[in-house]
């Protein structure tokens, strides 16, 4: 048995659960590529991955992570050895595990066209629209796996099931709708339908968070990833931070071009509305 995830989070969380019930003893494997964001034409390609790749590292430059984050991982590697792994093993199966967000689906839909031939051996755990019990004993419907504490997924993993043979032809090709589409954003309207979004989509999360007063650029980037109600990553948040900036709809001081901790943002205009208070006080005394 060989555990897929999406997200590193999930990592310890899988572990934990193993811990709690040796029937699901096996390695956990993450896809790490968010593919609920950037480009994806001719992502089959060789070219089209690499322009992926050059998509991610224009974004990570500045971040936490460094330009070099990109080339560290290879899902494509990944799963060729989950596919040497199989061969292999005859008995070796694989548990996807995904919750109800777009990041988990969309990794979901380019991960199974590469495995039509193993069908039978692939099992899903699609944990959407279902109640669980949180740490204070009250039910919630998480998005996120690692929303679910471990001694949760032992009743869980009673919903794998294996992925059907409708599924390898249906899903396949929703995948290459959802590529050829190449929206820059992706979300999940319910079940595992994806829709296309325009890269602007979270600009005004960000700019929700923003007042007239000065902020650290970081504040701003915690305060919109906490507050806003369909995820996406630090990354592009704060890509688009820049892009608001570019385009004059957020003030800056500092050097954006250096860490995201080297600049302050604020709300245009605030500067002007004081020079006009103060004005129009002046003229009435």
């Amino acid at each position: 048995m060989i555990h897929i995830i999406f997200n590193q989070s999930e990592q310890t969380l899988m572990k934990e659960v193993i811990g709690l019930d040796e029937t699901l003893a096996g390695e956990v494997i993450q896809i790490k590529d968010d593919f609920a964001i950037g480009p994806l034409k001719d992502i089959d390609t060789e070219e089209g991955w690499q322009a992926r790749w050059d998509w991610w590292r224009m974004l990570l430059q500045g971040s936490p992570y460094g330009e070099s984050h990109v080339g560290s991982f290879d899902d494509r590697e990944t799963v060729k050895q989950l596919k040497e792994k199989l061969n292999a093993n005859p008995d070796e199966v694989l548990w996807i595990w995904m919750g109800q967000n777009q990041h988990d689906v969309t990794g979901y839909f380019w991960l199974i066209p590469q495995f039509r031939e193993y069908q039978g051996r692939l099992m899903i755990l699609y944990l959407n629209n279902l109640p669980f019990i949180n740490e204070k004993g009250q039910l919630f419907y998480p998005s996120w796996l690692n929303e679910i504490q471990p001694k949760e997924f032992l009743k869980a993993k009673k919903l794998a099931r294996p992925i059907t043979l409708s599924e390898f032809e249906i899903d396949p090709d929703e995948w290459k709708k959802i590529a050829e589409e190449n929206a820059m954003v992706r979300i999940l309207e319910g079940g595992k339908k994806i829709a296309g979004k325009a890269e602007n989509f979270y600009d005004n999360e960000i700019l929700k968070n923003l007042t007239t007063e000065w902020q650290k650029a970081t504040r701003v980037l915690t305060n919109t990833l906490h507050r806003m109600k369909i995820k996406t990553g630090d990354v592009f948040i704060m890509w688009r931070m820049k892009h608001l900036i570019n385009e004059g709809r957020i003030e800056v001081t500092g050097d954006t071009s250096k860490s995201w901790k080297e600049f302050d943002v604020k709300l245009p205009g605030a500067k002007q509305e004081e020079t006009a208070a103060s004005e129009e006080a002046t003229n009435e005394a």
